[in-house]
Formats: structure tokens, sequence, C-alpha cells
């Protein structure tokens, strides 16, 4: 455990961080479950722009890397235009 004030400060706004980070991270994923378990064009549609909506905030907010969103949204537009 630290003993400076500052590096306990540090501690909890990481934990409060790392939770709502976590938090972020699972709908995200949820998201991206919703676009490749679509069946019709219109509902993929639907749940594809939300998982970009997602995507984009979570790069903003430096959760995830923008490789990563940009190979997301490549592999979730061909899964989508893939339904027939």
């Amino acid at each position: 455990m630290a003993n400076i004030k500052s590096d306990k400060k540090t501690i909890l706004t990481s934990k409060k961080r790392n939770a709502s980070n976590s938090s972020f991270k699972s709908s995200l994923k949820t998201a991206i479950k919703a676009v490749e378990a679509a069946t019709t064009k219109e509902d993929g549609i639907k749940a594809l722009e939300t998982a970009y909506m997602k995507l984009d905030k979570a790069c903003a907010k430096g959760i995830v890397h923008k490789n990563y969103v940009a190979n997301q949204k490549s592999r979730l537009a061909k899964v989508v235009n893939a339904i027939a």
C-alpha cells in the first residue's frame, strides 16, 4: 500500500477508471455481438450504427487503439453486407 497521500489518491482514481473502462469495453463487445447475430439486413444496419458509435467513442476516450477500431468497422461492414 502506498504511504504518500497523492499515491493513495492515484490508486483510487485508477480503480475508478478501470471499472469504467471495463464496463465500456463490455458494452462494446455486446454491440459487436449484436451485429454478428443480426439475421435481417435492417437489424444488421441498426446494430452496425450502434457499434460504430461505440467504437468511435472508445477510440476517442483512449480505451481501444485506433487500428482495432478500423479493423472492427471493416469486419462488421463485411458481416452486414453478407446478410442476404
